[in-house]
């Protein structure tokens, strides 16, 4: 793998090419998180709900970070499209610098208030006391996942997202291994349950960062000089966040209702509120295919739009939007026909198992929406259009979809079917409205590259 190789066409436009190890290193994510939960639905429900209401604050977290991450991505992907390889390596250096001071802030604000913040969540006793453990440790070490956030997403936009999977591979195995070893006491570590757990996550992911770091410098065409870390361009950062704090904004409203979901699940009692985790486990495989395709045609239309090429990316997402609706369909029928069989994986646990199985077979309405959303919304993102899903977002989860789920938790006595139906009418109704401003064509006035001052093609890796 060297700079020669970098922006071959066959992979700047071959969604294919691009989504299938997407697709791969988010399922393997999404199993190290399952299991955690496995492993630790060993020890008892109680311990599954603290590592869940834990990683709730730790996806708001992750999604701030974004703001550097993604849209710095959508920003090199335009350059990179218009064949300015020397100012996306700027970039990405600045991007890495930034979420580095992000990501120690909060490491610094984890440790210092974990438990006033879970508090807030009305957990209690040994809930309360797992989620502690888990928060403070792997929260205070959010500054790795912040670097590996940067890199590995600078490292997909040049085209190299097999090499990135092939990385999230070995660590998830590292992960599970440790899992294995520290949560239960195996070869010859002690046994130590929720923290074992969190050491291991923290681990899996330094070792990770390191091997991103080595591939970054491998695979650019213009590598990243140590002065570029330390430039603080105004003209960068502008675009960056141009971009970064309206997704980013728009992610963390969304990660904030389902934290306040979570918290009216609190009131339904413990068996709701495991059954709750385990079937939103379970959702995450339906919707994973579209998600994939999703980050692979941002990366696409990124690229079109830095080089000229509105109308492409115009009717690329249609077709990508067709395709990933087709992907969760299928996933959603195995849903819905293996759903007990699906819970039993996690509890044998009756009450748990009837509750998660009835709430998934509300992913037909769910899911459907979600996934138009999924792939509307990255590309209005990497067309440079970030404002508008925000604005959306805001009308449709804080003005409709949270009150929807009052009404229907407290008022109407659902339970949790009341939560996804309040969702379900929140992914509906921005996906009607992405639907329309795709089709507006109004996001061509957003890109954010002038062309008329791209480089010359480099083919040199100095």
């Amino acid at each position: 793998m060297t700079a020669a190789h970098a922006g071959k066409p066959s992979r700047e436009f071959n969604l294919f090419f691009l989504t299938w190890p997407i697709f791969l290193e988010l399922l393997l994510f999404m199993l190290m998180g399952v299991a955690d939960t496995l492993m630790l639905s060993a020890i008892s429900d109680n311990a599954v709900s603290g590592v869940g209401a834990s990683n709730q604050y730790l996806f708001i977290a992750l999604l701030v970070l974004e703001v550097i991450g993604n849209g710095a991505s959508i920003v090199v992907a335009q350059y990179i499209g218009s064949r300015q390889m020397k100012e996306a390596a700027k970039i990405s250096a600045l991007s890495v610098t930034l979420n580095l001071l992000v990501g120690i802030l909060m490491s610094l604000a984890f440790i210092a208030f974990n438990g006033l913040i879970l508090q807030s969540l009305n957990l209690q006793g040994e809930v309360l006391e797992h989620a502690k453990t888990y928060l403070s440790f792997v929260g205070g070490f959010i500054f790795l996942q912040a670097l590996i956030n940067s890199v590995s997403a600078i490292i997909r936009v040049h085209g190299f997202t097999k090499e990135a999977m092939f990385v999230s591979l070995g660590m998830n195995v590292i992960h599970i291994a440790g899992n294995y070893a520290l949560i239960f006491g195996h070869f010859g570590f002690p046994e130590m349950g929720v923290h074992g757990a969190a050491v291991s996550t923290v681990i899996s992911r330094a070792l990770a960062l390191v091997v991103f770091f080595w591939m970054l410098y491998r695979i650019m065409e213009v590598r990243m000089k140590m002065r570029y870390y330390f430039t603080l361009s105004k003209a960068y950062i502008g675009k960056i966040l141009k971009i970064g704090i309206p997704s980013a904004l728009e992610q963390v409203m969304y990660q904030g209702c389902q934290m306040v979901f979570l918290y009216y699940a609190t009131f339904l009692g413990e068996e709701s509120l495991a059954a709750r985790q385990y079937a939103a486990n379970v959702s995450q495989f339906i919707y994973l295919m579209a998600f994939s395709i999703g980050l692979g045609t941002s990366i696409i239309v990124g690229r079109m739009i830095g080089a000229g090429r509105q109308t492409d990316a115009y009717y690329r997402v249609w077709y990508s939007t067709g395709w990933a609706s087709a992907s969760s369909a299928v996933m959603i029928a195995v849903v819905m026909i293996f759903r007990e069989q699906l819970m039993t994986m996690f509890t044998s646990d009756p009450e748990i198992i009837r509750l998660g199985a009835n709430v998934l077979l509300y992913s037909v309405i769910l899911e459907t929406g979600r996934t138009i959303n999924i792939i509307l919304v990255n590309s209005l993102r990497a067309s440079g259009d970030a404002k508008f899903p925000l604005w959306a977002g805001t009308v449709s989860m804080v003005g409709m979809s949270l009150p929807l789920g009052y009404l229907f938790v407290f008022q109407l006595d659902m339970g949790l079917p009341g939560i996804w139906l309040a969702i379900a009418a929140d992914e509906w109704l921005r996906a009607f409205a992405m639907f329309f401003r795709w089709r507006s064509r109004a996001w061509e006035k957003h890109a954010l590259v002038n062309r008329d001052i791209a480089e010359q093609p480099v083919t040199t890796a100095t």
